[in-house]
Parts: C-alpha cells; structure tokens; sequence
C-alpha cells in the first residue's frame, strides 16, 4: 500500500499551482456533462424524432463544434486564452436553459449548433491554457492532469445525469448550465490576475517573429496527423453516440444504466491514466502507445459482437477506456510539441478540429450504418477502420519524431532569439 501510495505521489508531484487550478475548473464543468451523453436518446424519445433525425442533430451538434475549435484557437492567438476561456463557460452555460424549451427541428438545430460552436471555444483555449501554465518537463502529465479532473467529472455527470433522466431531462440542461456557469466564475476568481499568454501585451520587437511563425494549415504532418486522428476520434464518439442508443434497444438498459456505463470510462481513466503516463510516457515511444490504443479501441466494439451477455459491455468499456489512455494524453502533447507559444493557439485549434469534425462524422455514419445494416456491421466497421487508422498513425508520428529530433538545435536557437528580442 505505501509503494502505491509513493507511486501515486510522484505521478502528481512537480505540477504547478495554476495546471491544478484549471484542472478544478475543468473538473466543476464536466461534472454537469448530462445533455450530451444523453442527447440521441433526448431526442428519439421524448421529442420523438427519428433515428436518423437525431443523428443529423448530432452532426449538427459536431459542426457547431468545428466551427467553435477554428474560432476558439484564432481567438487565443488575439486576444488570450483567460477571456477566450471564460467567454465560453458562462455564455455556454447559459445557453442551456434556452435550449431546453426548443422542440422544432430547426430551431433545435440552431439552438445545437451555436451551443456547441460556444462550448468548443473553450478546447484550443484551454489546451493553450494548459501548455502555458505546465513545466517543460512535465507537458504531458499537466494535460493528463487536465484528463483526469474531465473523467473524473465525466465519471459524475452522466451518472447523476441518469438518474435526473429518470425525474425529468428538463433537468439535465439545467444541471449542466449551472455547472458552466459556476466553472467560468470560479475561473475569473483565480485566473483573472494571473491570465498568462495576452497577445495584446507582447512587445513590438517581437511582432516580426511571431508573425512569420509556421501556420499549421501549412504543416502537412501535422494535417495528415489531424486527419488521423479525426479517424480515431470518429470511432471513439461512438461511446457518447450510437453506443447509449445500442444499450437501450439492443439490451434494453435503463437511463440509471446507461448513465453507470458510460460513468465506468471516467472512473478508469481517473484511476490509472496519470499512473500510466508517470510509468510509460517516457520510456515507450509515443508512436507504439498511440497505435496500442487504436487498436484496443477497435477491439472494444468488436468485443460486442462475439457474446450478448450483459457482461461484456463492462470488459467492452474497459478496454474503450484503456485505449483513451494510451492514445489520447500523447495526441495532444505531439500538437504542443510542433508549435510554439506565438501559434500554439492555431495548432491546438487545428488538433481540436480533428475531434470536432468527428463530432459531425461519427453520429451520422453510426446510426446510419446501425438503422441500415445493424449495429454488428457497425462494430465490424469500427474494428476494420481502427486497424487503418493505426497504420497511419505509425508512419506519421514516427515521421513527426523524427522531424522534431532533428530540429530541435535550430528551434532553441529561435526561440531564444525571439525571447531575447
């Protein structure tokens, strides 16, 4: 039990204040995370739309959230990631009681979208947030750090959120947009004299620097490494889109069931992902751990093919969560790694978008495929395109490494002219 508790000790010694702080904040806003999980099964069953309807909502919902990753990120390289950040908390929240008085299809369709497109703003934003505040040494443990506080949120919200379900979803939307809402103020509380990275402030010597810094619509790595990982996340979102409707009317769950399941992938990742990353992130190249994960992602759909008891929708989640944890905190530490603090604002925004582009593929594909060809073709699908998707990942993130490797002299010598400037 001591070594244990020793190992947990340095797996979170050596972050900073400011890293624990937004992982707070981060924490307070997906313990309200209820609409989403919940929001295809909302919509088929209690405002009656069709299968395919909610799916088209859910893509709406992921093309809002497109648009949000692109503005957030332009924003953070303008104007700063604090008023970026706390721009989206409490005017997202807020959001929330409008749309739950929506019921047209059009009007929730806006209604979806601007929600979303408000919300996502705070992704590039917080990402920034997050490399700003981090120790060189520990980038990957802050972000893992972040992660966590999200799943252990995440690990509450759709758990509470069921059990809400079962009153009212009336109140889901209002849970949700008190809890933005109360993330965004105690933000401005703590952050608001010490808000990091403020373009506005930079000196103007500097400017001829910053600006000619690399555009990552120019990085074609970087691109090909998003559009890799809008595969991965394609898949992943499966879990909050298909999969809670697969649950319902395949095993015939209960809202309380639904919101238990999806609650076990935060519970895992809070538990073993900073361990994981303490033990590994170092020693295992991030080519072979980002790969490892694809294909447990991939395993975990197809593992619902092969029995029909109730069982393996556990083992299934547990390895959909494994596979988030050795892919997804050396995802984001890549997109750190290729910028610099003049655009990292834009390539977060960028790496954002792969996730947010997912969020308009993965819903539309998912239940198109499960109301044409059933849910087993789903998972089959799934597993095929993971395997495809790992290959990518091998070769470009090798790629990347190895470009990173051999740059380096010449990128500490720029950026010490740039500070010396």
């Amino acid at each position: 039990m001591k070594r244990l508790l020793l190992l947990y000790r340095n797996a979170f010694g050596g972050l900073s204040r400011p890293a624990w702080m937004m992982s707070l904040v981060m924490f307070i806003n997906r313990s309200g995370a209820m609409v989403t999980p919940f929001l295809a099964v909302y919509l088929t069953e209690v405002l009656d739309y069709s299968l395919k309807e909610a799916g088209m909502m859910l893509s709406i919902y992921g093309l809002g959230s497109v648009c949000g990753s692109f503005l957030g990120g332009w924003l953070t390289d303008r104007i700063g990631h604090f008023k970026v950040q706390f721009l989206s908390l409490t005017l997202g929240g807020s959001l929330y009681f409008l749309l739950l008085n929506l019921r047209q299809f059009e009007y929730m369709a806006a209604g979806v979208f601007i929600l979303s497109l408000v919300n996502d703003t705070l992704r590039p934003a917080n990402s920034a947030s997050i490399a700003y505040y981090a120790r060189p040494e520990n980038v990957t443990r802050a972000f893992s750090l972040n992660r966590m506080a999200l799943n252990l949120g995440f690990s509450i919200g759709p758990a509470l959120g069921g059990f809400l379900a079962a009153i009212s979803y009336r109140w889901l939307f209002i849970a949700d947009g008190i809890t933005c809402i109360s993330a965004g103020i105690f933000f401005f509380i703590y952050f608001r004299k010490q808000q990091g990275h403020r373009p506005q402030r930079q000196k103007k010597e500097q400017t001829a620097a910053l600006s000619s810094a690399r555009s990552p619509y120019r990085d074609v790595p970087f691109l090909l490494f998003t559009l890799l990982c809008c595969s991965f996340a394609s898949i992943f979102f499966q879990f909050i889109t298909t999969l809670p409707l697969y649950y319902r009317q395949v095993y015939k769950l209960s809202e309380t069931g639904i919101g238990s399941l999806l609650a076990l992938n935060g519970f895992i990742v809070f538990m073993l992902e900073m361990i994981a990353v303490y033990l590994i992130g170092d020693k295992v190249r991030k080519s072979v751990l980002i790969v490892s994960g694809m294909l447990l992602l991939g395993a975990s759909y197809v593992l619902l093919n092969l029995t029909e008891q109730v069982s393996i929708l556990y083992a299934a989640m547990a390895l959909l969560s494994l596979s988030e944890i050795l892919a997804m905190p050396f995802m984001a530490t890549i997109a750190v790694e290729r910028s610099t603090e003049a655009n990292r604002g834009s390539y977060m925004g960028l790496y954002t978008i792969s996730y947010s582009a997912a969020h308009v593929v993965a819903p539309y594909l998912g239940t198109t495929i499960a109301s044409k060809y059933g849910f087993d073709t789903l998972w089959w699908s799934t597993g095929g395109l993971s395997v495809i998707t790992a290959l990518g990942f091998y070769w470009v993130v090798q790629h990347m490494e190895r470009q990173r490797l051999n740059s380096q002299p010449a990128v500490a010598a720029s950026e010490a002219g740039i500070v010396v400037g």
